[in-house]
């Protein structure tokens, strides 16, 4: 997978076709973590920190700095028909160099901190080798590599 590229876990698509998810409703955040448990489409339960299979949060990058102290809260989310295509979307991310920040960023976390269960629906590699760093730079993150978009699920018709 490429860096930047935006993966949807299969729960996570199941649980959006069972209306758990409200895409432009709901509470949705970004957690980073760590190479310790690595996301992949078929990880079962992926949650953060709420209940399920996989736990992401206990693999949480450390928060003691200033940039980043929990998982970042989505802005600019929508879920519309744009030309036909159901899209759900989010401003991009911009976490600023940090002096005390994490230098273990391996992936982002996308999950709903509005279900009980902390569902996660998607990922985003940041470096698979696990070295994003807010020491040495501010990290910026889009969910797609049309900045203008900033589309991260499309389903389209076929």
């Amino acid at each position: 997978m490429a860096t930047g590229t935006m993966k949807w876990f299969a729960q996570g698509l199941l649980d959006l076709g069972n209306k758990i998810h409200d895409m432009d409703g709901d509470d949705w955040r970004l957690g980073i973590v760590t190479t310790a448990t690595v996301p992949a489409l078929s990880t079962a339960a992926p949650h953060w920190g709420g209940t399920g299979t996989t736990n992401f949060a206990t693999n949480q990058v450390g928060t003691g700095g200033t940039s980043y102290t929990a998982p970042v809260v989505l802005a600019g989310e929508s879920w519309a028909l744009i030309a036909n295509v159901a899209t759900f979307g989010a401003d991009e991310i911009v976490l600023a160099q940090d002096a005390s920040g994490f230098t273990t960023g391996a992936y982002g976390i996308i999950y709903n901190n509005t279900d009980a269960n902390k569902r996660a629906v998607g990922f985003v590699e940041i470096s698979s080798a696990g070295t994003a760093s807010l020491v040495s730079g501010s990290l910026t993150i889009r969910f797609n590599s049309d900045a203008t978009s900033g589309a991260a699920l499309t389903l389209t018709q076929s």
